[in-house]
């Protein structure tokens, strides 16, 4: 077992290899492969993965049936835009969560969609809805948030706080962010509204571990990792550095300790 159970009570792994990192140009698993990563995530105490995008087509849907099928303990989530066809094909798969993600930057909304703040929310409410409806789990992604505004964020997390949406995702859709930026963030959107925060960061800057590892210092409960941190562009959080770096970590904190007793 990579993932010591002092990490496990402390983070939670969303493994997005088989999604985010799928995007690495050139590169293509076929539903095999998918399989196999999938359960050796499931057999080393991954929290939860994200298994595809169930739009993409029936063989997509089949791959993620699979996976569903074959695990014992990691949950098992899809991914979709905010729109309720998105939904409803996840629904096909019967995943353990739907995860919709949402534009939240004005890049995003205004010049990239065309479409403004309001259309955001009234759609979020009704896809959230939707799923819960029927019966299922729901995770927000904000998408672009890096570039979004921290009191935009929190009016959004408001929102879906009220219909029972407990966990929302941080993504540094284009890879800008800093450590140093981060950490402050994330403890105002904790502070003010109580939502469970979940970072994903991308590797542009060579950053994704020091944002990743920043974030959970600053309350974030779940991290975004790629296996080798393969992902769009230059990557995502590379899941044996941050693995390896979080135990080195704790096991220095717990010498510290150790030394402070004595």
């Amino acid at each position: 077992m990579f993932l010591k159970k002092e990490i496990v009570d402390k983070i939670n792994i969303v493994d997005t290899t088989l999604r985010d990192g799928e995007q690495s140009a050139g590169l293509a698993f076929s539903i095999d492969e998918k399989i196999e990563i999938a359960k050796y995530m499931d057999e080393n105490n991954i929290y939860q993965i994200e298994a595809g995008i169930p739009v993409m087509g029936d063989l997509e849907k089949e791959c993620i049936r699979k996976i569903l099928y074959n695990r014992k303990k990691s949950f098992i989530s899809t991914w979709n835009r905010m729109n309720i066809e998105d939904i409803k094909h996840s629904i096909d798969c019967k995943p353990d969560i739907i995860h919709i993600s949402v534009p939240t930057s004005n890049i995003q909304i205004y010049s990239n969609l065309g479409k403004d703040k309001l259309w955001v929310e009234k759609n979020l409410i009704e896809c959230v809805y939707f799923a819960k409806d029927k019966g299922y789990e729901v995770t927000i992604g904000f998408e672009d948030a890096s570039r979004a505004d921290v009191d935009y964020l929190i009016n959004l997390c408001e929102i879906v706080k009220k219909i029972d949406v407990k966990r929302v995702r941080y993504a540094d859709t284009v890879g800008i962010l800093m450590p140093s930026i981060i950490k402050k963030t994330v403890k105002t959107i904790i502070d003010n509204t109580g939502m469970e925060i979940e970072i994903h960061a991308h590797n542009d800057f060579g950053m994704a571990i020091p944002i990743s590892i920043e974030a959970v210092k600053s309350g974030a409960k779940y991290v975004d990792c790629t296996l080798d941190g393969i992902g769009e562009r230059a990557g995502n959080c590379n899941l044996q550095e941050f693995l390896r770096i979080s135990n080195d970590f704790l096991e220095k904190t717990n010498e510290f300790k150790r030394a402070g007793a004595k």
